[in-house]
């Protein structure tokens, strides 16, 4: 059965879906931009802190849904300018040990809603 998580700790989709969906034990995140739940503003004044905000809504979904990012299996990172991969992967890296980090992929797009510089979705099982 499919269940779907919100929560208001995460930005508010901005158009038909859902934050997040699970199904049996399996959640799968829509793609998170760095919108600050609380003022719906965007924050892009450094990468850094553009991904730290994608981070903290994804942790925030996890949390609905009873896991954290130990729970994350996959995750998709697409982000407009690879130069900037380096400083993502610092920022993402810190949200998980090195010995139980997720797949992953990175890819460079043209463009993202809003025009923000990353967007990442996550995949995460309640073990």
């Amino acid at each position: 059965m499919k269940k779907i998580i919100h929560t208001t700790a995460a930005p508010a989709p901005i158009g038909s879906y859902n934050q997040a969906v699970m199904v049996n034990n399996t959640l799968y995140t829509s793609g998170q931009i760095a919108i600050n739940p609380e003022n719906g503003e965007l924050i892009i004044d450094s990468i850094e802190s553009e991904t730290t905000q994608v981070m903290k809504n994804l942790e925030a979904i996890l949390k609905a849904a009873d896991m954290t990012f130990e729970n994350v299996i996959k995750s998709t990172i697409f982000i407009m300018d690879m130069n900037n991969f380096g400083r993502i992967n610092q920022i993402y890296g810190s949200y998980f040990s090195e010995e139980t980090a997720p797949a992953r992929e990175t890819v460079q797009v043209a463009c993202l809603p809003k025009n923000v510089n990353i967007e990442i979705s996550v995949i995460a099982v309640k073990f």
